[in-house]
C-alpha cells in the first residue's frame, strides 16, 4: 500500500467499521460524456468501496453536463469528482475555496497527460483537419477540456474562426455522443480524447475512444484519425474541501489505491488502461486556469 497519506487515514480507510465523523452521506458526482447507465455502472464497484469505508450512504450523480458536476461541487450537494482539467479551472475561477485537487491518473508508460484528437468516418474521405473544412464539426461539452477548450483554441491559431471555417459547429453534449455522432454521420468530423497510447484501432489504451469500442457503440476501424492535440494535462480527481479531513483522508487512500486492490473496478473508473492514480496539485493546472480565464473575458 502506498503512503500517500498518513499511516492512520491509510489503515482507516479500508475499515468501514464506523460512520465518517461529520457526515451522513457521500455523493460522487460523474462528468458527462457517456450515458448515465453506463456511467453508473462503471463506477458501481467505486461506489461500493466508498460506502464501505466511510459507513454512510454513497450516491453516484451523473449530471447530462459537465456544468452540473461543476454546481453540485459549488453548492456542496457533490463531494468527490474526476473533473478535467477545464471544468477544475472553472470550479476554482467560481470559488477558489471549493475544492482540494487530490489526485489524477497516470497512463502506462508513466505519463500524466491525454490528447483531444480530431476524427471523421473513415469513407468520409475526410483525412486531415483541413478536409473538414465546410462541413458539419463538433465539440462535445463548453466546459470540457479535450472536448473543447483545448482544441478550440488550437484550431483557432491555424484555422482562423472556427464558426467560418466550417459549415456548422455544434456541441454534441458530451464526448459520446460526439464519437457516435460522428459514426452514425450526424457530424462530418469531431473531437475527443484518448491517451494516445496502444493502437487506435483499440480507441487507445483510455480514453473516451476506448470506452466507446468496449461497449461496443463503435468500431474504431470505421473511424479515422485527423489531427491531434499538444499534450493536455489530466484532470485531477477534487474533494470539497468543507469535508472533515478523515473524510478526504479516507476518499483519496481508497483511489490511490485502487489499481492495487481491484485492478477491474479501476480500469471502469479510469476508462481503460492505466498504471495509477498518483498525487497531482494545483499548479499543474496554471495553464488551463489562465487559459479558461482568457476565454471567459472574452
Amino acid at each position: 500500500m502506498k503512503t500517500l497519506l498518513l499511516a492512520l487515514a491509510a489503515t482507516t480507510a479500508l475499515s468501514g467499521v464506523a460512520a465518517a465523523e461529520g457526515i451522513t452521506e457521500f455523493n460522487i458526482g460523474i462528468l458527462g460524456g457517456e450515458n448515465a447507465q453506463d456511467r453508473m455502472t462503471s463506477n458501481e464497484c467505486f461506489r461500493a468501496k466508498m460506502e464501505e469505508a466511510l459507513g454512510v450512504p454513497v450516491k453516484v450523480f451523473t449530471p447530462a453536463d459537465y456544468d452540473g458536476v461543476i454546481q453540485g461541487l459549488l453548492g456542496g450537494t457533490i463531494d468527490y469528482a474526476w473533473l478535467g482539467a477545464s471544468s477544475y479551472a472553472k470550479t476554482y475561477l467560481t470559488d477558489p475555496e471549493a475544492v482540494e485537487v487530490a489526485l489524477t491518473k497516470q497512463n502506462l508508460d508513466g505519463s500524466t497527460g491525454y490528447y483531444s484528437f480530431g476524427f471523421a468516418r473513415k469513407d468520409s474521405g475526410i483525412t486531415k483537419i483541413e478536409d473538414a473544412k465546410g462541413k458539419v464539426f463538433a465539440f462535445g461539452d463548453p466546459n470540457s477540456t479535450s472536448g473543447y477548450l483545448v482544441p478550440g483554441a488550437e484550431l483557432q491559431e491555424n484555422l482562423g474562426k472556427l464558426d467560418e471555417y466550417f459549415g456548422e459547429v455544434k456541441f454534441s453534449g458530451g464526448h459520446e455522443q460526439t464519437i457516435v455522432g460522428v459514426a452514425n454521420g450526424d457530424f462530418a468530423a469531431g473531437v475527443s480524447w484518448g491517451d494516445g497510447l496502444g493502437n487506435w484501432e483499440d480507441g487507445y489504451n483510455s480514453g473516451a475512444f476506448r470506452r466507446a469500442s468496449d461497449a461496443g457503440l463503435v468500431d474504431m476501424n470505421d473511424l479515422v484519425q485527423i489531427w491531434q492535440s499538444k499534450l493536455i494535462p489530466e484532470g485531477p480527481m477534487v474533494v470539497r474541501k468543507a469535508l472533515p479531513q478523515d473524510v478526504k483522508d479516507k476518499v483519496t487512500q481508497i483511489t490511490a489505491d485502487l489499481w492495487e486492490t481491484d485492478a477491474t473496478c479501476a480500469y471502469g473508473v479510469a476508462a481503460g488502461d492505466a498504471k495509477d492514480f498518483v498525487p497531482v496539485s494545483h499548479d499543474e493546472y496554471l495553464g488551463i486556469i489562465a487559459a479558461r480565464k482568457l476565454q471567459e473575458n472574452n
